[in-house]
């Protein structure tokens, strides 16, 4: 490190710090407008992937790394954040090199956060969605305090950024510093002697080849599908199949898996097979017998998918529906649809599962699987990342 004189430029962010800095903002934003939509859980959760890889080397750099980058030299007390505030609308304004005592504990908590807004989301992965290193550990239904943790500290996070935002805007109006352009380019002016610190351009370029890395194994599938074989983000596991159940139901429309419905909604249908929606399914008796024991043995109150349990978890015990798209769930994740969209001539019924999810006959109806067909996002950031890369060109 060489010593600079008062009043030079001193390089405070070495570029492993910036990166992270900017990289977890760019996944925090990508979170927040992907989390609503779970056609986007892919991206999703690329985002909290990423922002919790951040958040580990964060806390090892703040051990190993440069200066000013260091935890235990920014580890203030309260009493210094109390001075240093009160300092701002007085006469003694302290102006810190580094991280500001204010500024200290906001990094402090949003990491904190941040690890258990992360954590948390792996335990809402491996219970809502079943996937992830968590998966199977916890149940469908046991997943709902993780979802609770999960939003809490999203939104706490999101008033710690604020905060954090706001103080870096009331700080550089006070110093008179751009702290904003200082997180770009690394650099401040010092008012003292001060030290400038490596760049470590070699770990820079290791986070950011990891991070592109993980852009390509996350995304790559999307620039090698083709309309035969969609890619699809999330593979479900694989539920048991059934030739005579695909071929009995599948003669008029999609083989309907059973995890889709209770057991006794199954048992009332076969009962009534002469009256099947104003049709007779002309079933013999020993092929009712074959469906009856395969549909009980995978049907929805054993909860096998994420699909089954919400279907399950909003029928009430009192009702048998016969058709899908009476439960309650069903209604509310599509009632958002135009009437126009059902007519779409790729779809034409809502009984056309197949036509915007791509895994229905599999029967997993993973969410980050589903497409609507000749809807596209007003800027498809698929399009043109195969633009870019050369990938509609096959």
């Amino acid at each position: 490190m060489s010593q600079q004189k008062a009043g030079q430029t001193v390089l405070v962010w070495d570029i492993p710090t910036r990166m992270f800095h900017w990289l977890l903002v760019v996944c925090f934003v990508m979170a927040w407008l992907s989390y609503e939509d779970n056609r986007y859980l892919d991206v999703h959760t690329f985002a909290g992937y990423t922002f919790f890889g951040l958040l580990l080397f964060r806390v090892v750099w703040g051990v190993f790394g440069t200066h000013y980058a260091r935890f235990k030299e920014f580890a203030y007390g309260w009493s210094d954040v109390f001075g240093y505030i009160k300092g701002l609308f007085g006469e003694d304004m302290r102006h810190y090199i580094g991280h500001n005592p204010a500024g200290a504990w906001a990094i402090f908590s949003l990491i904190g956060f941040g690890l258990v807004l992360t954590v948390s989301g792996l335990f809402v992965l491996g219970g809502e969605e079943q996937h992830g290193p968590l998966a199977g550990i916890i149940t469908f239904r046991q997943s709902t305090p993780f979802r609770e943790a999960h939003e809490f500290a999203a939104y706490t996070l999101l008033l710690l950024v604020v905060i954090h935002f706001v103080g870096v805007i009331t700080e550089s109006l006070f110093h008179r510093e751009n702290l904003i352009g200082a997180m770009f380019r690394g650099t401040k002016q010092a008012d003292t002697e001060s030290t400038s610190v490596r760049p470590h351009r070699l770990i820079a370029a290791t986070l950011f080849t990891v991070v592109v890395a993980y852009v390509i194994a996350a995304f790559g599938g999307y620039l090698t599908e083709t309309q035969e074989n969609p890619y699809l983000p999330f593979k479900g596991k694989e539920l048991p199949m059934s030739d005579t159940w695909n071929e009995a139901c599948g003669e008029c429309h999609l083989a309907f898996h059973p995890t889709l419905l209770p057991a006794r909604s199954w048992e009332l249908m076969l009962e009534q097979q002469e009256d099947h929606f104003d049709d007779d399914l002309f079933l013999e008796d020993d092929t009712i017998d074959e469906l009856l024991i395969y549909a009980k043995a995978n049907s929805a109150d054993l909860e096998q998918t994420e699909a089954a349990w919400r279907m399950n978890s909003n029928i009430p015990a009192n009702e048998t529906p016969l058709r899908i798209s009476e439960v309650s769930y069903w209604k509310r994740k599509h009632e958002e649809i135009d009437d126009e969209i059902w007519k779409r001539n790729e779809i034409k019924s809502k009984a056309n599962c197949g036509a915007c999810h791509l895994d229905a006959k599999q029967g997993t109806f993973e969410d980050a699987d589903m497409r609507i067909p000749g809807e596209a996002p007003e800027f498809d950031a698929i399009e043109w990342l195969k633009s870019v890369l050369g990938g509609d060109e096959k």
